[in-house]
Parts: C-alpha cells; sequence; structure tokens
C-alpha cells in the first residue's frame, strides 16, 4: 500500500493479523474522522463531499452506500485504463471498501447529534477530525495490505502515463470536487459541503501525516537505542526497573 520509498520504513513487515487488526482501526478512525468533518459543517473532502451531496439528492441511499458505489466505479476504471494488468484479486479492494462504507454509516449515526453554533468550536472539531482521518491513513499505509479501488485507480493512472503520481491525485480529486460542485447546482440550487474546510482537509491531512511518519520514526529509533547494547539503558539489569 505505500505509495513511496520514503514509506518503506514504516511499514509493518510482523505478524499478518496485527497487521488486519491495524488497518480496519485506520478505516474506522478515517471514518470517524469523516463523519467529525461533515458534522463540523464547513466543508469537507473532495470524495466526501460528493457522496454527501448525492444523500440530498437521493436521500434512500446512505453515503456509506454512496461512497461504495464510487470505489465499484473506480474499480470498473481501473479495468479500463490498463486491462492487461488486472487480476482477480483486485476485487478483494471491494472487501475493505465494503467495511469503509458500513464504518461510515454507523458513525454518521454516533455523531449525528452533534450540532455546533459557534464558528470557532466548529473549526476546532474540523481540525480533530482531520487529525483522526489523517491517523487513519497512516495505519493504513502502516499495514500495507489492500489498496482501495480509487487508491489503485490511481495507481494504475499512474502506470499507464507515467505522470507525476501527486498530480494524478490531485487532478482526481478536482475532477471530484468539480462534480460535487456541478451537481449541487444542478440538482440542489448551489453547491454543498464545499467551503473553507474543504480547503484545510487538502492541506492539514497531508501534514498530520508526514507529523505521525515524523512520530513513528523518533519512537522507533529511540526504541532501537535503547535496546542496543552497551546503551545506559540497556546496562541496567530489568529487576533494578521494578
Amino acid at each position: 500500500m505505500a505509495q513511496h520509498d520514503k514509506e518503506a520504513d514504516i511499514i509493518d513487515t510482523g505478524s499478518l493479523t496485527r497487521r488486519w487488526v491495524t488497518y480496519f482501526i485506520g478505516i474506522y478512525l478515517l471514518t470517524f474522522g469523516v463523519s467529525l468533518a461533515i458534522r463540523a459543517g464547513i466543508g469537507i473532502s473532495p470524495q466526501s463531499s460528493l457522496t454527501r451531496t448525492l444523500t440530498l439528492i437521493h436521500a434512500p441511499l446512505s453515503q456509506g452506500t454512496y461512497n461504495f458505489m464510487l470505489e465499484l466505479l473506480m474499480l470498473l476504471l481501473t479495468y479500463l485504463v490498463l486491462p492487461r494488468d488486472f487480476r482477480l484479486k483486485n476485487f478483494a479492494s471491494l472487501i475493505p471498501a465494503f467495511v469503509l462504507a458500513a464504518f461510515l454509516d454507523v458513525n454518521l449515526m454516533l455523531t449525528r447529534a452533534i450540532a455546533l453554533e459557534q464558528y470557532a468550536a466548529r473549526f476546532s472539531l474540523l481540525v480533530l477530525a482531520d487529525a483522526l482521518l489523517a491517523l487513519g491513513l497512516f495505519l493504513m499505509i502502516r499495514a500495507n495490505l489492500v489498496l482501495m479501488p480509487i487508491d489503485m485507480f490511481v495507481n494504475t493512472v499512474f502506470k499507464r502515463t507515467g505522470w507525476k503520481w501527486g498530480n494524478i491525485k490531485t487532478g482526481f480529486d478536482c475532477s471530484l470536487l468539480i462534480l460535487s460542485a456541478a451537481l449541487g447546482v444542478a440538482f440542489l440550487g448551489e453547491p454543498h459541503f464545499i467551503r473553507e474546510g474543504t480547503i484545510m482537509n487538502a492541506i492539514l491531512v497531508g501534514q498530520y501525516i508526514k507529523l505521525y511518519f515524523f512520530l513513528y520514526r523518533r519512537f522507533s529509533s529511540a526504541r532501537i537505542q535503547r535496546a542496543s547494547p552497551g546503551t545506559g539503558a540497556s546496562a541496567i539489569p530489568s529487576s533494578s526497573t521494578k
């Protein structure tokens, strides 16, 4: 799941069970962060704004359902972009996509009582929401298991075109944002869920992930130093610390 070599040192290569637990905890935290961002009410990410707008256009379907439908569409587009590289195992990406959809609906239900009036409170909630969302992404990267169909699509376009991965991801997010705004204008009279929080999400999530990378590396480095022979910490008998 790591996108770049610089992420390799944070990848968990241990127990597969532990990695799956980490992965699903990551999905839960991500969806909890998305739910809190929605309750903050000052703008959400491009993908969330699209699926949330669809719930206003056709309310009988939940946001989790629309999110899963979007993932299905991305899996189809992945096949169309590079059919010779598509394998049956790619369908495994629908498992975490389904779990994400279920967690999203659960967390939206759990947070539905949140209704903040003061802007400062909404802003603070969005900052917390983006921190949780980024932590979820960090844990999913660390687990290094199955790519979600959307991420798989971006990777496939990268393989097919050779364009910079970051540029492709930015273009994809902007396309979702434009589609969300267009649907809002066409069916609701104006765009919804696209505000300053949308820009904050684009900035904060990346910065939070960098922070988690930094903290993990610092923690790992300190742990290795304590465990290394000859250091002051390791020279102290374990019984003396009790």
